[in-house]
């Protein structure tokens, strides 16, 4: 189905695997429009649990391919809706979706993986945003999210310098959840994905639903969601079980509703 992009299943993870080995996997419109498609439609599988995003062992992804769009004008970037059309589809996945980085995140590939839910770190990945060295801006969420998960002078030392983060540094500013050995962390990310699937799949999205509010809006209103999204957990089943089988001391069985 993909020329850009392998995918596969593994137990009850979607696997998607970034796949243009000549370019470093750089993003360009056909990558991040088969992407977007997985993507979805591993979110539209029931037997899907959690998404797992990867590259290559040199590169996660190098970058939006700079080939691609150099020639172009405000008016066809304008026209063609450029990175929103293709590039967002992994943000609006509704289950929770891990990035498994190992080398160069760079650019719209440091984007990409800020997107998702987890991030797992080789600890011979590197985060950059270095756009401002080419002439433009971060345009794929970079100046935002960055900006949330990390601080403005982070953000602003990243984007205006161009200054790439080691995973260790990563780690120690947010950026990344966990950094494990070269080589080890699609396994790594495939664990945590199965341990993620075994959880209520409504109370998953609830839960991720419940996070995003706080990092996308003001303390207030994020508690009040918060609560809302507590009570609606009270009219699942997999609330009923959950709660019982912790009483009784048995391992749960969800249904997923």
């Amino acid at each position: 189905m993909y020329d850009c992009i392998l995918t596969e299943t593994r137990g009850p993870a979607g696997l998607i695997t970034l796949n243009r080995p000549g370019a470093l996997n750089a993003l360009n419109r056909q990558i991040t429009a088969e992407l977007s498609a997985a993507a979805a439609a591993f979110d539209d599988d029931p037997t899907i649990g959690a998404i797992v995003v990867t590259g290559s062992d040199r590169a996660f992804a190098a970058g939006a391919d700079i080939k691609e769009i150099k020639d172009k004008t405000f008016a066809e970037v304008y026209e063609e809706d450029l990175i929103t059309a293709t590039w967002e589809g992994l943000a609006r996945v509704r289950k929770p979706v891990i990035a498994a980085v190992s080398g160069h995140a760079i650019g719209g590939g440091c984007e990409l993986a800020l997107m998702a839910d987890i991030i797992i770190a080789a600890d011979n990945a590197r985060f950059a945003l270095p756009e401002t060295t080419i002439g433009i801006i971060p345009g794929a969420g970079g100046t935002q999210r960055l900006t949330r998960i990390a601080g403005k002078a982070v953000a602003m030392d990243m984007i205006l310098t161009g200054r790439a983060l080691t995973a260790a540094e990563a780690l120690a500013m947010g950026l990344v959840s966990r950094v494990v050995p070269a080589g080890t962390h699609l396994e790594e990310a495939l664990a945590i994905a199965g341990k993620i699937a075994a959880a209520s799949r409504p109370v998953l999205r609830l839960a991720k639903e419940a996070v995003n509010k706080a990092y996308e809006t003001h303390l207030q209103e994020g508690l009040y969601v918060e609560r809302r999204l507590l009570y609606a957990t009270f009219a699942l089943e997999d609330r009923r079980e959950g709660m019982n089988a912790f009483a009784e001391k048995r391992k749960p069985v969800f249904r997923n509703r």
